[in-house]
């Protein structure tokens, strides 16, 4: 059994899942069951799969864990721009977070591409 502790992907996405809360205190009231919770809940998702996909027996299980994991930051890319688009978040605020979330991405596709290739 592996121990998703020791994935360096799930402590970022623990981190960034704990700053996606952070940044969407600031969002209007209005969005706090619409796109503060879609980001949140998908901010949650991501080390949330890589510690599920632990548990499972095949690399491949893992690997499908891993790719929903991916799925949800890209749901994130897609949450923040709308965002920013809303100017729920400024400028600085819209590059960090898309810096962050993709590192994150870069992260789990390495991380799948490794478990297929075994």
């Amino acid at each position: 059994m592996r121990n998703f502790r020791n994935y360096e992907v799930w402590k970022d996405g623990v981190e960034f899942s704990a700053h996606v809360y952070e940044l969407t205190e600031q969002f209007p009231k209005k969005e706090m069951y619409a796109l503060c919770d879609q980001l949140q809940r998908a901010s949650v998702s991501i080390p949330s799969n890589v510690a599920e996909g632990c548990s499972r027996r095949s690399q491949n299980e893992f690997a499908h864990y891993l790719e929903i994991s991916l799925g949800s930051s890209y749901e994130i890319e897609t949450q923040m721009e709308i965002a920013h688009i809303l100017k729920y978040v400024s400028d600085k605020q819209y590059d960090d977070i898309i810096e962050k979330v993709q590192l994150i991405e870069k992260k789990l596709t390495n991380l799948i591409n490794t478990i297929r290739q075994d």
